[in-house]
Formats: structure tokens, C-alpha cells, sequence
């Protein structure tokens, strides 16, 4: 996974295609606004694969993540070690 602030997304290449998670950066907090795979990708592992980078860098980073996309508000929900990160 990378960064892509010129973006403001995170990426994720698989095959030539572009899985991202839109995001806004606030102080201390890492919303996330939108998170989308191609069709050819999903079913795949690639979204879960791109949040799970999400989180490791919202870890690292010291921030909280606000996740507006029901996708990553679920798949938080779903990985209990992830669940402190929710903001």
C-alpha cells in the first residue's frame, strides 16, 4: 500500500488496477471518506488487504481513524484489534 497525498488516497495495486481509500487528514484523526475496488478485484481480499494498511498506518502515525464509508466502519467493527483506532 501507499500514500498518495497529491490524491489524498491511499492505494493499493493488484494486477494493474488501483483499490484507494479517500481520506482527510485532521489533527490526530485519519477520516476515511470513501473506500473502493474494481470491479475485477473485489471478492479478492484487495479492500481488506488496503485497510488493513489504513490502520497499520493510523497506528503508527499516533492517529484515530473516523471511517464515513460503511466499509471501513464494518470492517473496523470486524477486527477487534483494530477497534481502539475507531474514533
Amino acid at each position: 500500500m501507499r500514500d498518495n497525498p497529491e490524491r489524498s488516497r491511499f492505494e493499493l495495486e493488484v494486477n494493474g488496477q488501483i483499490a484507494y481509500a479517500d481520506y482527510r487528514r485532521q489533527p490526530g484523526t485519519l477520516v476515511i471518506a470513501y473506500v473502493y475496488a474494481p470491479p475485477a478485484l473485489r471478492g479478492t481480499g484487495t479492500a481488506d488487504r488496503l485497510m488493513q494498511g489504513v490502520a497499520e498506518t493510523a497506528r503508527a502515525e499516533g492517529s484515530r481513524i473516523v471511517p464515513l464509508c460503511g466499509y471501513a466502519a464494518t470492517w473496523l467493527r470486524r477486527h477487534r484489534e483494530h477497534r481502539d483506532l475507531l474514533a
